[in-house]
């Protein structure tokens, strides 16, 4: 009796696969949201900082006794001024208060040491009789500040700079990031709760069984129902020729039913001739391509296989491999029924090097451009609902063919879905 051994690693259920892109997908929102909102918080400090700035240099600028000291001049602009720059500097949140004249020395400092030097700073603009809002690095480091003219009548008689520091601004933003944190937090437990409820949903679906073999589940549901579909179509043509052959025995006409029966076994015939190259490794494909005849001319649609002898077996086991050209034939028809005449339906299997190309030609109307763009999409289907709109098949396809290695191509006039499988080396 076998046993796995102990150290073998068991695959994660689909279930778990969920749960854990589900968490991931929400952390990695959580994590932009909350940048975003650090950054947005960033741009509003900054914001906020240049508006008071530039409503506190404009309040100085506009005091009758500021315009009169700075037009006085001298160590006494100084002494009065001083004064109401350091007040202004203890009450609000600015960090500095700097008025100057309209060349840029200072009558005013935190520091009283830079009393008489020129500004660190942009003043051309204010001096003209504008305003400048800039990020400078100044004395007291980087900050964010307004300069604003101190008029006297129309003249520009002296400069007031109110300035923020881009610390000050910083440790603004630090309050609101309990707030961040809270709400990124809040964001990542009601993402965990809704990825537990999917994993719960999807294992009443799967159980513990893995990715994998939900896939292969799908694929084999696919495989048994298409060739249900042309096992059924097969049924039902022989059984209308059977009945028929009967009646005309019964009204006395043998060589016509005779006839009836033999055409439809030189068909057959002929049919199984030219998938001879398939039996040595895909009996499978062999006898789904013989079904969909039946198929086809039960929908009045013609049926056309070219195989070639040289092409290899693919790596697929007969599961997927039923699925996958079962799934392109069953689109094929179902286009080609729904088009103009001449309806018909072309299967080629090629050699493309070391591997084989299977392609699905019809006669039916292009692919619009909407559709092509969302076709191979789970859940997609220009089928109504129930049996044959399951939005399925073309995405079972393209996972099939991904997870082979192979590629699966549109083209158009003809619509043409041609996939490249890797050979058996063996």
């Amino acid at each position: 009796m076998s046993r796995t051994p102990k150290n073998a690693r068991r695959a994660p259920s689909a279930a778990s696969r969920v749960f854990f892109v589900f968490v991931g997908a929400v952390v990695a929102i959580a994590s932009v949201v909350g940048v975003a909102l650090v950054v947005v918080a960033l741009v509003d400090e900054r914001r906020e900082a240049e508006t008071l700035t530039l409503a506190v240099a404009r309040s100085v600028a506009a005091d009758p006794a500021v315009a009169d000291a700075v037009a006085a001049g001298g160590a006494d602009a100084t002494d009065v001024l001083q004064p109401i720059a350091l007040e202004i500097t203890s009450e609000t949140p600015i960090d500095f208060v700097t008025i100057m004249t309209p060349a840029g020395i200072r009558l005013t400092h935190p520091d009283p040491a830079q009393i008489g030097l020129p500004y660190l700073g942009t003043i051309a603009e204010a001096s003209a009789g504008g305003v400048v809002l800039e990020e400078f690095t100044g004395t007291l480091g980087p900050s964010v500040r307004a300069v604003v003219p101190v008029l006297s009548g129309d003249r520009v008689v002296g400069l007031v700079a109110a300035g923020v520091t881009v610390q000050s601004v910083a440790g603004q933003l630090w309050g609101r990031i309990p707030a961040i944190l809270a709400l990124t937090a809040a964001l990542v437990v009601i993402g965990t709760v809704a990825a537990w409820l999917a994993r719960r949903l999807t294992r009443r679906v799967a159980g513990d069984l893995p990715a994998s073999a939900v896939r292969d589940a799908v694929s084999s549901y696919e495989s048994v129902r298409t060739l249900g579909e042309a096992l059924r179509a097969q049924a039902h043509e022989h059984g209308n020729r059977m009945h028929t052959a009967v009646a005309l025995i019964e009204l006395g006409r043998a060589a016509e039913a005779i006839e009836l029966l033999t055409e439809r076994t030189r068909e057959s015939q002929e049919l199984v001739d030219r998938m001879t190259p398939l039996r040595a490794g895909e009996p499978a494909v062999e006898a789904l391509l013989l079904g969909k005849a039946s198929q086809a001319s039960e929908l009045g649609v013609g049926w056309n296989v070219d195989i070639d002898p040289g092409a290899p077996r693919s790596v697929l086991g007969p599961v997927d491999a039923v699925s996958v050209v079962g799934n392109l034939i069953d689109n094929a028809i179902d286009a080609a029924a729904a088009g103009d005449e001449p309806r018909w339906v072309r299967v080629r299997i090629r050699p493309a090097g070391t591997a084989v190309a299977v392609s699905v030609s019809d006669s039916g109307p292009p692919i619009s451009a909407e559709v092509s763009a969302r076709m191979f999409d789970r859940g997609f289907s220009t089928k109504p609902a129930g049996p044959s709109g399951r939005g399925v098949g073309l995405a079972l396809v393209r996972d099939i063919v991904a997870a082979s290695g192979g590629e699966i191509t549109v083209n158009d006039s003809p619509t043409t879905f041609r996939v490249v499988l890797p050979g058996r080396t063996t």
